[in-house]
């Protein structure tokens, strides 16, 4: 615990431009981001006397050590750099907006050559067109096996695509009609595109030209007695309209906006918005949001605008936006969306009428949000302060290890050894700082350890090191509390001597060995024991899986790797570009001993004489495959 007097800035020293600031801990980390209108005014608020502050804030200004700041010259441009850095940081004293489960959406992927239709969930890719959120994956599915009788666009993996490629023949869609066949050539790049647009048009609730063509194709061929033309207009249409039926009508035709809905609480609050596109409900999202500060709703509203819209593409700002407050810093947060949208962006409150009906069913999903929500927290958070309190006093420590970090070492008798690194921040993974580690072959398992851990902590003195603008993007600039390995004594005392030859004394080390799930310490001659329905061993033993299971991925892709390529270097005259060559170009090596000699001579880089060496190589000389 720090005392913020010892960090406070010289009076008149903070300028009185607006800006943003960030408090960091001892080890140079960011643990909070803030703007403000005025810098010292805001500043200032947080060196009053500690009784004074809410109980977070004194969490947090005791937790940080230093403070600095960044002036611009405007709210708006304060705004764009305070959530820029919210997400670079992940401050743990910040307001943090998570999906109350992961939404799928109907993306179609107008980046790939010939776009295609499928269900993605996660981060968003650039120059890929989503809609929804869908509350269910089947629901999509219906939407796009509904949607390719009307408009077949392309729906298959890559690997599929290039499959059907080589081969010359399109896969069962294709044959249905319910794919255009790109792969085979039924259809140009430049219709096929033409074709994905208009699926995303209809999909963003323009369908009316779509229809209107549909109606009169099928009169025409009416009147010109071809039936069969006919029935297909016909069943496109109908499907057309099956989909656009799909999606309830709650407002006048021709209305876009976002309808968000607030449930606010002292420390977490619950958010939801329905999305309506001409009129209709298009897809709706749901959000928890832990409260490490104090915020209050119009705060709240303003993040959560800022968390919805951040990265999103013009095509998904509406020009009216509903709200149960208006945000902090409203004409800069209306400035902001302009630039994203291109054209003014209208943030009221609803007061009467169907937009405050709909209001008010997002504000009880809102409410079924944050319950849903409370359930499974509540037994998570107890279980997981549970476990790191009774941890802690297993294992001797002076206070609950809130990082800790988990080594794995992964190999074939010896050969494509790889080290994983996984880690845990109050009792949960944090993927992004997973790392792996390349080991030399030949290494036996506890040099191999030895060698991860020197590496890794050789890193943290070096990064650590560093000023603290350099630091923030540094791989390994901040050290945990405790050190787990995998294995029994003999690794947790190689690994005790690794940090100790590089000077780290205030790190704990222990190991868990598999075979009686044993806790050991360095130097101590007999095992920590812990019961079997511990919630503390059940935290270590999810660590050394998660580290198992991240390094033996890895393991195996290299491994992989070096199989398919030995094969090859065996042939006379192939080496290892060559045979990397062959592999990309076929896919794998049992599709290289499926090939002929001219398909074989068609790879870049393979003559003819080439080409006839490596096919009977691979068939064993006598026009056979191998077994």
């Amino acid at each position: 615990m720090t005392n913020p007097a010892d960090y406070r800035p010289a009076p008149g020293s903070i300028p009185t431009d607006p800006g943003v600031y960030r408090f960091r801990d001892p080890h140079g980390r960011v643990v909070y981001v803030g703007k403000a209108n005025n810098l010292r005014a805001r500043l200032s608020s947080y060196f009053q006397s500690l009784s004074g502050l809410h109980p977070r804030t004194q969490q947090m200004v005791t937790t940080a050590a230093s403070v600095e700041w960044t002036v611009v010259r405007n709210e708006v441009e304060a705004l764009i750099l305070e959530h820029t850095w919210i997400k670079q940081y992940d401050p743990r004293f910040n307001v943090r907006f998570k999906d109350d489960k992961s939404y799928p959406y109907l993306a179609v992927t107008l980046n790939e050559k010939y776009p295609r239709m499928q269900v993605m969930r996660g981060d968003r890719k650039q120059g890929v067109r989503y809609f929804g959120p869908y509350a269910r994956a089947w629901a999509i599915r219906d939407t796009v096996d509904t949607l390719l009788t009307a408009l077949p666009v392309r729906t298959c993996a890559p690997g599929v695509f290039r499959k059907a490629e080589r081969q010359g023949r399109p896969c069962l869609l294709g044959y249905i009609d319910k794919c255009s066949a790109p792969c085979v050539g039924r259809i140009s790049e430049e219709d096929h595109r033409a074709l994905a647009e208009r699926v995303c048009a209809v999909l963003g609730g323009d369908a009316k030209g779509m229809i209107r063509d549909l109606t009169q194709a099928m009169t025409d061929a009416s009147e010109r007695e071809d039936f069969e033309a006919a029935a297909r207009a016909r069943d496109r249409l109908r499907a057309l309209r099956d989909v656009m039926d799909r999606n309830s009508i709650v407002l006048s035709p021709g209305t876009d906006a976002d309808i968000f809905s607030l449930l606010d609480d002292e420390m977490e609050a619950a958010a939801h918005v329905f999305h309506v596109r001409d009129g209709r409900i298009t897809g709706e999202r749901g959000w928890v949001v832990d409260k490490p500060e104090p915020v209050g709703p119009s705060g709240l509203v303003a993040q959560l605008i800022q968390e919805a819209y951040a990265g999103a593409d013009r095509e998904e700002v509406p020009p009216e936006i509903l709200v149960p407050e208006i945000p902090d810093g409203a004409d800069a947060v209306r400035t902001w969306l302009r630039g994203v949208r291109g054209a003014a962006v209208a943030i009221k409150v609803p007061a009467r009428g169907k937009k405050a009906e709909l209001a008010q069913t997002g504000h009880q999903n809102a409410r079924q949000v944050l319950e849903q929500h409370r359930l499974r927290r509540a037994s998570d958070l107890t279980t997981r302060a549970a476990a790191l309190q009774e941890l802690q006093e297993s294992i001797g420590m002076d206070q609950a290890p809130l990082r800790i970090e988990c080594y794995d070492i992964s190999h074939t008798g010896g050969t494509n050894q790889v080290g994983s690194m996984v880690v845990f921040e109050d009792g949960l993974p944090r993927k992004a700082e997973y790392r792996q580690f390349s080991i030399a072959d030949g290494t036996d398992d506890t040099a191999a350890m030895r060698e991860v851990l020197t590496r890794r902590f050789r890193r943290y003195l070096e990064e650590s090191a560093l000023p603290p603008e350099e630091r923030d993007s540094a791989r390994f600039a901040y050290p945990p509390q405790l050190v787990l390995v995998d294995g029994g004594l003999p690794q947790v005392n190689v690994a005790r001597e690794a940090l100790d030859d590089l000077g780290i004394h205030d790190v704990t080390v222990v190991g868990l060995a598999k075979r009686l799930e044993e806790v050991w310490v360095p130097g101590e001659e007999f095992p920590v024991i812990m019961p079997r329905g511990s919630e503390a061993l059940f935290l270590l033993q999810r660590l050394r899986d998660e580290a198992h299971r991240f390094a033996i991925t890895r393991h195996r892709s290299r491994r992989g790797k070096a199989m398919k390529a030995s094969a090859l270097d065996e042939v006379a005259g192939v080496g290892p570009t060559r045979a990397a060559a062959l592999i990309r170009h076929f896919g794998s090596l049992a599709k290289v001993r499926e090939a002929s000699v001219e398909q074989i001579a068609l790879v870049p880089g393979i003559g003819a004489r080439t080409a006839a060496t490596i096919h009977a190589a691979v068939r064993g000389g006598n026009g056979m495959l191998e077994p």
